[in-house]
């Protein structure tokens, strides 16, 4: 391998090392105290701001009922989830999905549902789907601890496939004045329809908007919570374009202010979202988000409070429809709703531009999901995935190796130069680009196939590192779950720099894989020293990858070993014949080479020559 081409192999690795770096889990904290998320709140127009003091003063002053209700917790189950709604507040309490085990869950007896399954809402840091609205003396009221009156008297329902269960809370502050809530679960749908009605509030609502909150985001339920921060965020649906808050940094607290039509507001974390949608945006309408990212004693938490702003039309009894979603992020599923809900999808970015989702989205999610159509096992699935990507890769593969052979024939010729001018690096160079161009060689070409591949594997590192069709999912052998890296040992040290103290089998397989890659590429001395950097540095990155993410790029190095080997024994008939007219092969790009070669050897020229006439002059 020439110095030029494997010069662009280094550039191409410390691309995807420094991209890798930025996309790489930040070590989790040794110690560490859970702040005070309380004062997360949702910080609206400046007259509707008040204290907590403020808010339960007028709560006890002006929605205190006559007669207390005790809590009353009432548990909706279908094929999907299992969701417990409570009457203080009107609102889901708790939320599990049947279809999505917790990350313990191995070691958790099979008759203890509520250990096994993931719950999505974040109780313990707030509220959530609250009504907030201003009375007209001024103050704000919260509706998140109101004593609500279902409408239903049994603890627990259960909604077969095709049916459907309408759940109603009120809470009446008298005068035929009444908050209700009405939840409509289906049997086989993880959204519910949701109807806010306030009846004979316009002598006591002043805003023009009233506020619908889901606060402080949603569970934390991997474990690995700093990786599950990093794919955590909330964002809008406005003007045909995603609005996205990311609180990135530690200690970082970002607002949003959005106003117009929404056509939906979400947060998520890693693998899960929720997502409240009216059903009939309005223009006068809006949204609102605050978000903030802390270190606790497990790890980094970013904590998102989203809220639309619904407009008050000041009349005696206004309705609106909301759909609420809380359930996986799975593309298909988000995308059967037809209302751009897989704008959440995160397929990944670079410097913050969506280059890579066409490809994620388009190409690679459905050839993976097509073929577990037809492989159950999603370990198996990855490996024939590969195969396919190699295969499709291969032109280019094939075209970068050749090229680099016919370079590699050339250098003879180039080391003849050389000893002929050893004192005119120009017309090394100048001779150089007339070699290229006599013989029809592009000096690019072994690298620019590669540099084609490179968006696929930038894709198909996020694309593993977030598809939740492979959470939870075992291999064979040590590796019980692709979605998190395949622990074989604990250091008793952390690796500096990288934060890692555990030791990936599969991160180790890739190390040597690519160890061999580099052997059988590299030639040149000089550049011996990258036969071990690279593999040490890709092995010790991977470590706290995706088992998945791993099983991928050492079963790619491995076909690639293969392909290698294959191409460079393989007897061909590739001779060094000079092209009848080099101006069509290696063409225009030869010519300005060649054309740029000269230029640098006249102005070379030139300058000798300035110089030896200043020194005459002295």
């Amino acid at each position: 391998m020439d110095k030029q081409t494997t010069a662009a192999f280094v550039l191409i690795g410390i691309i995807l090392v420094v991209w890798l770096y930025f996309n790489a889990p930040e070590p989790q904290p040794q110690t560490a105290t859970t702040p005070d998320t309380t004062s997360i709140i949702n910080k609206q127009q400046s007259e509707s701001v008040l204290s907590d003091e403020s808010e339960q003063e007028v709560n006890n002053e002006i929605l205190t009922p006559e007669v207390i209700i005790p809590e009353q917790v009432i548990t909706i189950d279908n094929n999907l989830f299992k969701a417990e709604l409570t009457s203080s507040g009107g609102r889901i309490r708790k939320f599990y999905l049947k279809n999505y085990a917790t990350w313990y869950h191995r070691d958790i007896p099979e008759d203890n549902f509520y250990d096994k399954h993931v719950q999505l809402v974040n109780q313990t840091e707030g509220g959530d789907f609250n009504l907030l609205f201003v009375t007209k003396s001024g103050q704000l009221i919260n509706t998140k601890n109101l004593p609500f009156t279902a409408s239903l008297s049994g603890n627990q329902y259960e909604i077969s496939e095709n049916d459907s269960l309408t759940l109603k809370y009120t809470y009446s502050l008298g005068e035929g004045r009444e908050i209700i809530k009405s939840f409509t679960f289906y049997g086989d749908k993880y959204s519910a329809a949701v109807d806010i009605e306030l009846i004979n509030l316009d002598d006591i609502v002043s805003s023009y908007t009233y506020d619908l909150m889901w606060e402080n985001g949603i569970n934390f339920v991997e474990q690995n919570s700093v990786d599950e921060a990093n794919y955590s965020n909330a964002s809008a649906f406005s003007g045909g374009e995603q609005v996205i808050v990311d609180a990135t940094s530690e200690g970082e607290k970002l607002t949003k202010d959005i106003s117009g039509s929404v056509d939906w507001i979400g947060v998520k974390n890693k693998y899960f979202g929720i997502i409240i949608a009216p059903e009939k945006p309005n223009s006068d309408g809006g949204a609102y988000f605050e978000g903030t990212h802390v270190n606790t004693k497990y790890g980094a938490r970013e904590y998102y409070s989203a809220t639309l702003k619904i407009p008050f039309k000041n009349q005696k009894h206004q309705k609106d429809s909301f759909l609420l979603y809380i359930g996986p992020m799975d593309y298909s599923l988000l995308h059967s709703y037809n209302r751009n809900f897989d704008a959440m999808y995160d397929f990944g970015s670079i410097f913050g531009l969506q280059l890579l989702r066409p490809i994620s989205e388009y190409i690679i999610l459905p050839l993976f999901l097509f073929l577990h159509n037809f492989i159950p096992n999603y370990g198996f699935v990855i490996i024939v995935f590969t195969i396919i990507i190699k295969i499709a890769l291969y032109p280019l593969t094939k075209q970068s190796y050749k090229s680099m052979k016919r370079m590699s024939m050339l250098q003879p010729k180039i080391k003849e130069l050389k000893e002929k001018y050893p004192d005119d690096q120009q017309k090394v160079q100048k001779e150089t680009m007339k070699l290229y161009s006599t013989y029809g060689i592009n000096p690019a070409g072994g690298c620019l196939p590669m540099l084609l591949q490179m968006p696929i594997l930038f894709a198909l590192f996020t694309f593993f590192n977030v598809t939740i069709e492979i959470r939870e999912e075992p291999f064979i052998l040590w590796i019980t779950n692709l979605s998190s890296p395949d622990i074989i040992a604990t250091l008793p040290f952390t690796i500096p720099l990288f934060g890692v103290d555990k030791i990936s089998g599969l991160a180790l397989l890739l190390g040597i894989t690519m160890f061999l890659q580099q052997k059988m590429s590299i030639k040149d001395p000089s550049q011996k020293a990258l036969v071990y950097i690279m593999p040490v540095m890709f092995t010790v990155l991977f470590m706290s990858f995706p088992s998945g993410l791993n099983l991928y790029y050492f079963m790619f190095n491995l076909f690639s070993i293969a392909q290698q080997y294959y191409i460079n024994n393989h007897k061909t008939d590739e001779e060094l014949v000079p092209v009848k007219d080099p101006k069509k092969k290696g063409g225009g790009f030869m010519a300005r080479m060649m054309e740029a070669a000269e230029k640098q050897q006249k102005l070379q020229k030139e300058a000798t020559r300035q110089s030896k006439k200043k020194t005459k002059k002295f």
